[in-house]
């Protein structure tokens, strides 16, 4: 404190530095310094361990927890422990807790048996580049935070891009430039904020009501809260309705009306969200023709590839992003196909400066370093600014691994693995002729459910959806309930439909094969008691429909000669 206020000897309550150093407390020295090489070798071996046995046995847990909410909290302290746990390692209790008090609880999304939503992969090198940021624990909001973090972003971002294909004009190398996020739905919000200043720079800022934003009803509904986020009025979210005939997919017809209908009302069209494998039914919304439909109306057009873009990497399904050169950003994560455990979002942008000059914070002197003002023959990149946070993390050392060591031909054959797997169970359902795939398999999601007339003579005859969607919830929600195999489900066009997404790393054939004999059982299951219930439906309506019996004349005729003798 002396270095403080050298000519100052006395403390404010008159005594003397002497003074207060004596009665001033110790200060308390670490029992265990929180960073220890060698206790973080012994430690680690510990959590790398506790994660092989786990995926060891993982398939042994049920895929979903059979629990109640509430279940974990009664089972920990109100509190947090003033100390350690005396006489014990704290870490392998803790770890002892998470194997008999919190692996019972989670859903376990690496298991085989995970068919739901759509995976989130994970690979030995996804999770030891998860551990490897973890360690080194560093925070590249501007180049000079950490030169070697940004400049690697900047590498594997355009490594990526090209496995993808995706159009020069998106990468560093073409004009363009990317960064790696936690999701798609911090893409939609970062590119919507950009295309959102630059329009209101040329319009004016009060006529931010004005703008109108454009998706299809099978766009992610994070979109619409990126939407609202970004001060798009309710009214000015325009979900354009898709259809069976077109695959669900956007109608490039349906969009250039609604953004001549915009213009006509004076409001100004701001945005389109195309979607490359949509969440419902993996539908490809076809990006050539609405780059046309909304040519000329300074639309910024964002491609939501969050799911089928990793299929890019396999050259028979790069006609799913045909057109691709005539959008503004593109986005897909590479945790849910790519084996780069969560999280991990790839976004790409034609001009980066659009992006920057929304998010961008040059006024702060204290995150400036002169060095990374120097022109080097090339601008310096800050993600910072591409991005709505200040800190964020090092995601592009556990993507760089991955592609060092799975090489893209690795990548190639883990998505054309599950897609084999996905036409495989496609084939088993449409042998069974109780169900139907109602749409057509897309990558490797499939869309299945109970026919209507398996539900029932007269509902098939009726064609009415209602019976046979609650019939088909119950068939889910009875698979799920088995613990051996975990299914999601989706409404399109009215219709209620199982998803089977496959994609998990630990996946093979036979957990494909298993999980459709489960969904067989527990049709025969679910459809005997619909039987069973419709049957005594039947009867009950046919005694309420019955005439009332009349007595026999004979009966009344013993009666009255009894009731006289």
């Amino acid at each position: 404190m002396a270095i403080l206020n050298h000519g100052d000897t006395t403390t404010a309550n008159g005594s003397s530095p002497a003074d207060a150093a004596a009665v001033a407390p110790a200060m308390p020295s670490l029992v265990q310094p929180p960073l220890d090489a060698d206790e973080f070798r012994r430690q680690g071996r510990l959590v790398v361990d506790f994660i092989a046995d786990y995926y060891t046995r993982i398939d042994e847990h049920p895929v979903r927890p059979a629990v109640a909410p509430g279940f974990l909290a009664r089972q920990l302290p109100d509190t947090a422990p003033a100390r350690p746990e005396p006489g014990d390692d704290a870490l392998a209790a803790a770890l002892r807790d998470v194997r008999d008090l919190i692996l019972p609880g989670v859903t376990h999304w690496q298991s085989p048996r995970h068919f739901a939503h759509f995976a989130a992969t994970a690979s030995n090198v996804g999770a030891l580049g998860e551990a490897l940021t973890a360690g080194l624990n560093i925070n590249p909001f501007t180049w000079a935070a950490s030169p070697a973090a940004t400049e690697l972003e900047v590498v594997v971002t355009d490594w990526l891009g090209k496995a993808l294909h995706l159009p020069e004009s998106l990468l560093f190398s073409g004009g363009g430039g990317a960064t790696l996020l936690g999701t798609s739905c911090e893409a939609m919000l970062c590119t919507l904020v950009a295309a959102r200043d630059r329009k209101l720079a040329e319009i004016g800022e009060e006529r931010i009501g004005d703008l109108v934003v454009y998706c299809s009803d099978q766009t992610h509904f994070s979109f619409q809260k990126a939407a609202r986020i970004a001060g798009i009025r309710r009214g000015n979210y325009r979900e354009i309705p898709t259809s069976r005939e077109s695959g669900f997919t956007l109608s490039p017809k349906a969009l250039r009306a609604a953004v001549r209908a915009d213009e006509a009302a004076g409001r100004v069209p701001l945005f389109l969200c195309a979607t490359v494998g949509t969440t419902p039914t993996a539908a490809v919304d076809p990006l050539r023709e609405l780059c046309a439909a909304v040519a000329g109306h300074g639309v910024w057009v964002h491609v939501d590839a969050a799911y089928a873009g990793a299929a890019c990497v396999c050259p028979e399904f790069r006609h799913a992003i045909a057109g691709a050169e005539a959008v503004d950003s593109f986005s897909t994560n590479p945790h849910k196909w790519l084996l780069a455990n969560m999280d991990c979002c790839a976004l790409w942008v034609r001009r980066p400066e659009a992006l920057t000059a929304a998010l961008g914070t040059d006024h702060d002197v204290i995150l400036k370093d002169p060095s990374s003002e120097r022109d080097c023959g090339r601008g310096v990149v800050d993600y910072k600014d591409w991005q709505v946070a200040l800190s964020r993390r090092f995601r592009a050392l556990k993507l760089w691994l991955v592609l060092r060591c799975h090489g893209v031909e690795g990548l190639r054959g883990f998505v054309r693995a599950h897609v084999r797997m996905a036409a495989a169970f496609e084939g088993m359902v449409r042998a069974d002729a109780r169900f139907e795939v109602p749409v057509p398999r897309q990558f490797a999601l499939v869309c299945f459910r109970l026919r209507s007339a398996a539900a029932g003579e007269k509902r098939a005859r009726d064609g009415d959806d209602a019976e046979p969607n609650e019939l088909n919830r119950r068939l889910l929600e009875a698979v799920n309930a088995t613990g051996r195999a975990y299914m999601s489900s989706a409404v399109v066009g009215g219709t209620y439909v199982l998803r089977c997404a496959i994609g998990n790393s630990l996946t093979e054939e036979r957990h494909v094969r298993e999980a459709w004999c489960v969904v067989q059982e527990q049709a025969t299951v679910v459809l005997a008691a619909a039987a069973c219930t419709e049957e005594r439906a039947v009867r009950s309506a046919r005694y309420a429909d019955a005439p009332a019996a009349v007595p026999p004349v004979q009966n009344e005729v013993s009666l009255h000669s009894f009731l006289s003798s």
